[in-house]
């Protein structure tokens, strides 16, 4: 019995001896720290994502794009049917025709009145001369009167008629230019430059005014938002220095500024973690990804991906060599 109660003491020692080595080797090393000047916050990233819909209601004819195409900004991605819209602009273009040849013809009435105007200043003229030597009547000077105030009534009412039919011309042309635009509007064209995250319709669907074709994530544009403590947010400045350490990319730090700083306090969302259980009094801080760095690695840090943001509070702390990915 003695022999087995010493075989067992042993055992518990050894037992203690290596959970005690292994705690003093974890202890050892173990992460630093941040140092001073310096605040995190656990988060994921996030990018900017737009939708490609149609402006007017129409049918889907095309839809280049597959989901995890990249597409280039102004690139046209799809279309809608247009025949009906085509056929509106060949008889709005006839109809601008149409109304200049009205232009011309009212013109043309301009220049007849004005030399009837004309004809009748010189037939008053020489009546007036002939009724002063008494070669005609008076009831004649009185007839070429009234035939000069009626050719100029004509030429008034014929410059009228111009300005009609020249706003004519304007209306039609100002459809031809509706219809063009809508017509352009059948094109769908991609806002951005990004890859297609999703492919929400197919061709021959029939889309309303603003039915989303695609929607697009613009990896250009990627940031974190976390929750610091009353204490930390105080001391943090937009366009401060900051660093994303993604946990897929532990030994990539992404550098980062801080690009908005939540106006007031509020409680911690459910789904974000703390270092500390549901701190109350947080402020939202957004970081957002340098562009520089997201275009030289375009298809490396992806949307979604969790990791631990480092914001500088003190411009003139230095950064630490190393920034863990599971944040201290």
């Amino acid at each position: 019995m003695n022999l087995v109660r010493v075989r067992n003491l042993v055992f518990w020692v050894l037992a203690l001896a290596v959970l005690a080595g292994g705690a003093y080797y974890i202890y050892q090393h173990r992460p630093a720290g941040l140092p001073a000047g310096f605040a995190s916050g656990n988060g994921r990233l996030e990018a900017t994502e737009v939708d490609v819909a149609t402006k007017i209601a129409g049918r889907l004819a095309e839809l280049g794009p597959r989901e995890g195409d990249w597409v280039e900004a102004g690139s046209v991605v799809g279309r809608l049917d247009a025949d009906d819209l085509r056929a509106q602009l060949r008889a709005a273009e006839a109809q601008v025709v149409q109304a200049q040849k009205a232009v011309d013809e009212t013109r043309a009435g301009v220049r007849k009145s004005k030399a009837d105007a004309t004809l009748a200043g010189k037939t008053l003229k020489r009546s007036e001369e002939l009724v002063g030597r008494g070669f005609i009547s008076r009831n004649k000077l009185d007839s070429d009167q009234t035939g000069m105030e009626g050719a100029m009534a004509g030429m008034a009412q014929a410059s009228s008629r111009v300005a009609e039919a020249e706003a004519a011309v304007a209306t039609a042309q100002a459809r031809v230019d509706s219809l063009r635009a809508t017509l352009n509007d059948t094109s769908l064209k991609a806002p951005i430059s990004g890859r297609v995250l999703y492919r929400l319709a197919e061709a021959g669907e029939v889309l309303a005014a603003g039915g989303k074709a695609l929607t697009l994530v613009d990896l250009s544009d990627m940031y974190m938002t976390v929750y610091l403590p009353t204490d930390k947010a105080g001391q943090v400045a937009l366009g401060a220095e900051a660093r994303i350490v993604l946990d897929a990319l532990a030994e990539q730090a992404i550098p980062a500024t801080v690009s908005f700083v939540a106006p007031k306090a509020q409680f911690t969302p459910r789904e974000v973690e703390t270092r500390s259980e549901r701190e109350k009094l947080m402020f939202r801080i957004k970081l957002r990804a340098d562009p520089a760095w997201l275009a030289a690695h375009r298809d490396l840090a992806k949307g979604g991906m969790p990791g631990v943001a480092y914001v500088r509070l003190d411009a003139n702390a230095a950064w630490p060599a190393t920034l863990p990915a599971g944040g201290k």
